[in-house]
């Protein structure tokens, strides 16, 4: 039978995560005062990176009277995904460096837009006390995450009762066939939201013993190991010994493998709740302005303590004297980093500006009314605004900051789902805690309100709002129950 050879091409797309996307993707996730520190530090390893002096700064701007024409030819787009993926101009043997970092840093120092980028007034800046916030708890931390995954309203209720059962690091702390009988929901549904909670962050959250918390870790590895999983579910206890004898004798691996093994599960955390802690005061830098003007409202990035950067002068001549052919690479491959730091700083800046712009936006009634007024948006709202990926979105918002004329929020505070919908009104989960509270805080101490009586009231306020939603909001505000507030007055 003869073999018959053929050819054939097949086109592919591939995300290739190349460093300098890794470092704009890093960029974007990191704090103010993070960011900054990086920037330090790249400024120390990399020769060619140099800070625009104020004398520098009023040297271009008299320069750019002269050139304003020009300027205005100049368009700076943003950084998007694609560019970081895309082969660039920098790769290219023929490319004309020394008129590319000319123009380069005659655009880049020009900088962003005065109205984005300019300082706040020092009276608008935020008081100390603003600047200290209570870490959130694992409990907030895990329902936020989970919000986001759009459960249904029986799978966030099985799943509030597992997360407000769980101890500080991470544990569940009752059995899953009681919160079964008690949310009265189908068990297979029960696990899956078991399963969902596990693999949030922090990983292995939900677990009741040690291995099942080190397993939800294992399964979630980049590179699954069976050996990692396998010693996790049988071998657990002799590994504790250190008997790798044994181990390899009943796996029928070498004691090597075993070793290289225990190396992976040494990097789980046995207690991961305690990543996420409620005790910790955090002392905060907000990353975006938010001033009311006229009436309306302006957003400004915080650019304070972020340089000016370009490439330095003396490289610029290195680059064209001498045709030594090593020293030109070093320079290049050196100048290639610098661009992309530039360019990835000023790619996080406009995002976190967009977002901003966006929730603001959104969220006018907040702004003007207070947190009362808050109302539902999840990260694809913003994303779909803005143009960009729900993962991007939630990238900028994670230890982000806004500081507004009514206090300092974490930009996650904005996102929240809707409740109360089916036929009424719909309002934010943070929305309706404050509407509880208040209720809470004006009825008689002699004839507490129930849960029952409050959804009733609000009800009639065209908020469709069940008995068991209103007691798990009351419980995440610490509020007791009717009966033991009023017995808290009887004594």
């Amino acid at each position: 039978m003869a073999m018959k050879l053929s050819q054939s091409l097949k086109q592919t797309q591939n995300l290739m995560m190349t460093p300098q996307l890794q470092q704009a993707i890093k960029l974007l996730t990191l704090t103010h005062l993070e960011m900054t520190n990086v920037i330090a530090q790249e400024m120390v390893e990399n020769p060619v990176l140099e800070e625009i002096s104020e004398d520098d700064e009023r040297v271009e701007e008299t320069t750019a009277e002269h050139q304003e024409e020009d300027k205005l030819t100049i368009e700076t787009t943003e950084a998007t995904t694609q560019d970081f993926e895309t082969p660039t101009v920098f790769e290219k043997d023929d490319f004309d460096w020394n008129s590319y970092i000319e123009n380069y840093n005659s655009t880049s120092s020009s900088g962003p837009t005065p109205q984005d980028m300019a300082a706040p007034d020092p009276d608008e800046l935020p008081s100390y006390e603003n600047m200290v916030s209570k870490s959130i708890s694992l409990p907030e931390h895990l329902e936020w995450q989970l919000r986001m995954e759009n459960p249904t309203e029986q799978e966030f209720s099985v799943a509030q009762r597992i997360i407000h059962n769980l101890d500080n690091s991470g544990y569940l702390q009752t059995t899953m066939d009681e919160i079964i009988a008690e949310v009265g929901i189908d068990r297979e549904l029960a696990m899956s939201v078991l399963q969902t909670i596990k693999r949030l962050d922090p990983v292995g959250c939900g677990s009741t013993t040690l291995e099942e918390c080190l397993l939800a870790q294992a399964q979630l590895l980049e590179h699954r190991s069976p050996l990692v999983e396998k010693i996790i579910i049988e071998f657990l206890p002799l590994l504790q010994k250190k008997d790798y004898d044994k181990m390899s004798k009943e796996i029928g691996v070498s004691k090597e493998k075993i070793k290289e093994a225990e190396l992976v599960i040494q990097t789980f955390n046995p207690k991961p709740g305690l990543l996420v802690s409620a005790e910790e005061t955090q002392y905060v830098t907000p990353d975006i302005y938010v001033l009311e003007m006229g009436g309306e409202f302006v957003v400004q990035v915080n650019d304070d303590g972020v340089p000016r950067l370009r490439i330095s002068n003396l490289y610029q001549a290195l680059m064209k004297q001498g045709p030594d052919k090593e020293a030109k690479e070093y320079v290049q491959d050196k100048v290639r980093s610098a661009l992309w730091l530039i360019k990835s700083i000023q790619n996080r800046q406009r995002t976190i500006i967009k977002v901003a712009k966006s929730i603001v936006r959104q969220q006018r009634d907040f702004f003007k009314k207070g947190p009362a007024f808050l109302r539902p948006m999840v990260l694809k709202d913003v994303a779909e605004e803005i143009g960009m990926h729900e993962s991007t979105v939630s990238r900028v918002t994670t230890n982000k900051y806004m500081h507004t004329p009514i206090g300092t929020f974490e930009l996650k505070y904005f996102f929240s789902s809707g409740i109360g919908k089916e036929g009424g009104t719909e309002i934010s989960s943070e929305a309706l805690k404050l509407r509880i509270k208040k209720m809470i805080e004006n009825e008689n101490p002699k004839r507490p309100l129930s849960d029952q009586k409050i959804a009733e009231v609000l009800s009639r306020e065209d908020l469709q709002v069940a008995r068991r939603t209103v007691a798990k909001y009351r419980e995440l505000l610490r509020i007791p129950s009717s009966a033991d507030r009023k017995s808290k007055e009887g004594t």
